[in-house]
């Protein structure tokens, strides 16, 4: 995961613009894999874009955080890792969040463009929340909540009881 997201901060992803760019494809297979008719961009894919990008918005409101993503990938990670304030252990939280949805989205577009196969969005929410269920459980004997408190209420099990806007 970490390494799909420092290639994304550095736009070394091999999306399909990076690939025309460098000759590998040709500008008109440059379109993203969601079917939006717009060209494949880190920024585009991870942000922007209907599909993909819509993933953000799942997660902010299944942690119950309100926002507006910003246009940038750095600041997105930065916004996105500060919503609960600056503590080490809220951030460590987010960036978990943060770097499970870059690489399921990443997993997803490459499902999509090598196997024909497509997963809905919300899948990729539930997986989110799967995943960082259990990393939080392998990771931290203290956890006590299940699955289904987590999934309903993760700020809660984490300690972080309040509403945010932002």
């Amino acid at each position: 995961m970490s390494i799909v997201a420092w290639r994304l901060m550095k736009d070394s992803l091999p999306t399909k613009s990076n690939l025309q760019r460098r000759g590998i494809i040709q500008a008109e297979d440059d379109m993203c894999v969601s079917g939006c008719d717009t060209e494949e961009t880190a920024s585009h894919m991870f942000l922007h874009c209907e599909v993909f990008g819509s993933l953000w918005q799942h997660i902010r409101s299944w942690i119950g955080v309100f926002g507006v993503d910003p246009p940038i990938i750095s600041e997105h990670f930065f916004q996105f890792t500060h919503y609960t304030g600056y503590t080490k252990a809220r951030r460590s939280f987010l960036q978990l969040i943060w770097l499970l949805g870059v690489w399921l989205i990443w997993n997803e577009r490459n499902n999509r463009f090598f196997n024909n196969i497509e997963i809905p969005i919300l899948q990729l929410l539930d997986k989110v929340k799967f995943h960082s269920f259990w990393w939080l459980k392998a990771n931290n004997t203290m956890f006590v909540y299940g699955s289904q408190r987590w999934w309903s209420d993760p700020l809660c099990c984490l300690g972080i009881n309040w509403p945010l806007l932002l």
